[in-house]
């Protein structure tokens, strides 16, 4: 089978949210072919480099959104007429107050038809004509409240990033796209743009993973209000993270990204979201139940069993606690509860081991632990220490996540804001008990197996933290309930065998065999990989398999009746033998009648047998055609120019292809 895998900011590149994840996909079904299609966010990403990748990748194409992307492309006349009235349906759907999805739709692959047919349309979009339409689309009646006092410079912004969403449109994937049997975009939105494009086009099945909703995600990104007039926040504009945009800039982009999500939540084919607040999102932006199917992220336990596996490692007085610092971890939060545990357990500590930073809210958690714990000394001539302690995972004390995990008993999640929580999962697999916060999933992780209190909320924190610091049975009792949670539902292997469940139920109802055909009818070794070239047989009267929906003349059309690279006929056929109705892989002898013939299997009239193999097949053990050949015995019949691997029969004419 062939996948086509949709990336945006992560895999194959070595940095990115999704990239372990889809790495571990990808490893764990080498049975399948992969090609790449991954979007890159920025050139330090690209400059990082990719990981490396296995075999069965057999193609990476790129793109970058951070990058000026003008061909030089410019419109006739009735092109640029083509273009404005597709764009002004599409800002008709983003601008209404009441939602009109069909005019976005209407819009998105007009847009999407005229790239295809046209080329990019970088120069369209950054028109005054685009410019005009969006002006004229946050004027008209009934448009949302929130843009209809946009500025001048706020339509400039708006379509400078509407182009770069739209980039994807204008991309040459698509032809290649519409040769594979599954399209697997890893996220939502702007990945999960091409994919919608060949569902649209060529009817490739379409599934969307989302681990953390994309929408969700473009929300808290611009939930940053914006600077005050003078100040030095920023621009307004639309900045990089933590910087809005104006107000009906923001308003626009939402809209957008609302649209977008809607329509691809009504035209996938299956969305699995990692987890059950992934999956309400979903629902509320019109995703139907009978098109969900929940698929936690996977992880490798191998990593934390020798931490799991020892219960009484670590030290019973620490609080660990382990992720990015940044705002939405809430660590000025925890540190105010850990307060609370020292007055009641002096000799307690906290770790706190980050896997990331932001440079100005760490200082700022370094500055309040500094108030709130000055440095303990014994007498005066020690140096003191304070027991709260910021390190990193990858130096002397913690040289790898298992190593943090267990250098404490309980492991504390304090945030504000969280999806899916790897970092708890990860405490769980390494047998720890945990304190958490009822955000996100974190109440559908852990399962009854830690503690959860109310967000921001120091006191409740402390409290539960001291009730496991005083029961260390209890705490113990815990970890290894959350520890056999951890390896029934987070692990790498139930992860890839649920998509590989998914990937063969999408190939059987998709669209790539005839109407009635029954799934899975031709084998496996009946289809050999690489494009194919028209047969030099198939005339007028051939008959040829068409795929519905896709054009007759397409590579995959000619999938069904098409010889192997380097060959010249498709049979080992004498001058003058009918090959009346022949089928792709048949291989018939002089007079032979080839009326009726399929690729899955064919018997000599004397029962004797014959076998085609293709260029670079391991034959053994495997036939992918067996032709009609009477009376035959012992003859070799070789295509010219094909190589003739080693085979064994002395009872049936074999064509090698």
């Amino acid at each position: 089978m062939r996948i086509g895998l949709l990336t945006e900011g992560g895999y194959p590149y070595a940095t990115g949210e999704a990239r372990l994840w889809c790495d571990r996909l990808v490893r764990g079904l080498p049975q399948h072919e992969f090609e790449l299609y991954a979007l890159s966010r920025s050139a330090e990403q690209e400059e990082r480099g990719r990981v490396v990748l296995p075999e069965h990748v057999t193609r990476v194409w790129t793109a970058p959104l951070w990058a000026p992307a003008d061909d030089g492309r410019t419109y006739s006349r009735r092109e640029r007429r083509r273009f404005a009235d597709s764009f002004k349906e599409l800002v008709r759907g983003i601008c209404a107050g009441e939602p009109e999805p069909e005019a976005f739709a209407a819009g998105l692959y007009g847009l999407a038809e005229l790239a295809r047919e046209e080329g990019g349309m970088y120069a369209a979009l950054r028109s005054e004509t685009a410019v005009r339409a969006v002006e004229s689309g946050c004027r008209a009646p009934g448009a949302r409240r929130s843009v209809q006092r946009a500025q001048v410079a706020d339509l400039l912004d708006f379509v400078d990033e509407l182009e770069r969403l739209l980039r994807p449109l204008s991309l040459d994937w698509y032809e290649d796209l519409r040769e594979v049997d599954v399209c697997h975009a890893a996220a939502g939105g702007i990945a999960a743009l091409p994919g919608l494009l060949a569902k649209r086009f060529f009817g490739v099945p379409l599934l969307v993973t989302e681990y953390g909703v994309q929408l969700r995600a473009h929300y808290l990104e611009h939930a940053v209000d914006p600077p005050a007039p003078g100040g030095t926040g920023g621009t307004g504009g639309t900045g990089g993270r933590g910087t809005a945009p104006r107000p009906a800039v923001r308003a626009l982009l939402s809209a957008f990204h609302m649209r977008l999500a809607t329509e691809i939540y009504a035209e996938a084919d299956l969305l699995t979201p990692g987890n059950a607040h992934a999956r309400r999102w979903q629902e509320r932006c019109g995703a139907t139940r009978d098109r969900l199917r929940t698929v936690y992220p996977g992880m490798e336990a191998d990593r934390f069993a020798t931490v799991g596996e020892d219960p009484d490692c670590g030290d019973p007085d620490t609080l660990v606690w382990v992720g990015r610092i940044e705002p939405a971890k809430d660590l000025i939060a925890l540190l105010h509860a850990f307060a609370e545990v020292r007055r009641a357990a002096p000799d307690t500590r906290l770790r706190i081991f980050a896997t990331a930073v932001v440079p100005g809210y760490l200082a700022d958690c370094r500055s309040l632990a500094a108030q709130l714990f000055p440095d303990e000394a014994a007498d005066a001539v020690t140096v003191g220490e304070n027991p709260v302690t910021f390190e990193e995972i990858g130096g002397p004390e913690a040289p790898s996540p298992a190593h943090a995990y267990g250098s404490g008993r309980v492991v504390v999640l304090s945030s504000v804001i969280e999806g899916f929580p790897i970092t708890l999962a990860e405490a769980m697999l390494c047998g720890r008990a945990t304190v958490s916060t009822d955000v996100g999933a974190v109440c559908e992780v852990i399962g009854g197996t830690g503690l959860v209190v109310p967000p921001r909320n120091p006191r409740a924190l402390a409290d539960a933290c001291l009730s496991l610091l005083r029961d260390p049975e209890r705490a113990q009792r815990l970890g290894a309930a959350a520890r056999a949670r951890a390896l029934e539902l987070f692990t790498v292997e139930q992860n890839v065998a649920a998509f590989r469940e998914i990937y063969l139920q999408l190939l059987a109802r998709g669209p790539a065999r005839a109407e009635g055909g029954i799934p899975f009818e031709q084998p496996p070794e009946a289809r050999v990989p690489g494009h194919w070239t028209s047969p030099t047989w198939a005339g007028p009267g051939a008959d040829r398999t068409v795929v519905p929906g896709r054009g007759a003349g397409s590579a995959s059309a000619r999938r069904e009746s098409a010889t192997a690279p380097g060959a010249q006929t498709p049979t080992g056929t004498a001058p003058g033998a009918p090959t009346p109705g022949a089928h792709a892989a048949g291989a018939t002898a002089p007079g032979a009648p080839t009326a009726g013939m399929t690729t899955a299997g064919m018997t000599t009239s004397g029962g004797q047998t014959a076998g085609m193999t293709a260029p670079g097949m391991q034959t053994a053990g495997v036939q992918a055609a067996v032709a009609v050949v009477p009376g035959a015995q012992g003859a070799a019949a070789t295509v010219p120019g094909a190589q003739n691997p080693s085979t064994t029969t002395t009872t049936a004419t074999e064509a090698t292809v």
